[in-house]
């Protein structure tokens, strides 16, 4: 019985993450030839974190080369801001999720051990 009561206790805490929108984000032709892009919208939920990585993987979860102006983004809480991602057209077939992650600061107080992920799935025509 004890046991049931911390679980119910635990799905019963709030979830803070960050959410990125589109969820199914369509790649468009850039100006530059044979180089795809599409962009994000990326809303920081989080007090704790500032901090946010962007990655791109396979199915498989390995990671595809990419292009974007800041591989790490800061973000204030309950702000939002756009990022473009950009993939060679020799990558398209092999990317499918593009990915950000919570990044934490190093410093000696803050021990933060919980890390976000949110993926949006590349839509495939």
């Amino acid at each position: 019985m004890p046991l049931i009561v911390l679980l119910l206790a635990l799905l019963a805490l709030p979830v803070n993450a960050h959410e990125m929108t589109p969820a199914y984000p369509v790649l468009k032709p850039s100006i530059v030839d044979k180089i795809l892009y599409t962009k994000l919208k990326l809303y920081n939920r989080r007090e704790d974190i500032n901090y946010y990585a962007i990655s791109v993987y396979t199915g498989d979860w390995k990671p595809v080369p990419f292009a974007t102006q800041q591989r790490i983004i800061k973000i204030k809480h309950n702000k939002s801001t756009f990022f473009e991602v950009y993939l060679r057209n020799s990558d398209i077939d092999r990317a499918v999720y593009i990915c950000t992650e919570s990044k934490t600061e190093k410093v000696k107080e803050q021990l933060n051990f919980i890390s976000s992920r949110i993926c949006s799935k590349i839509k495939q025509k």
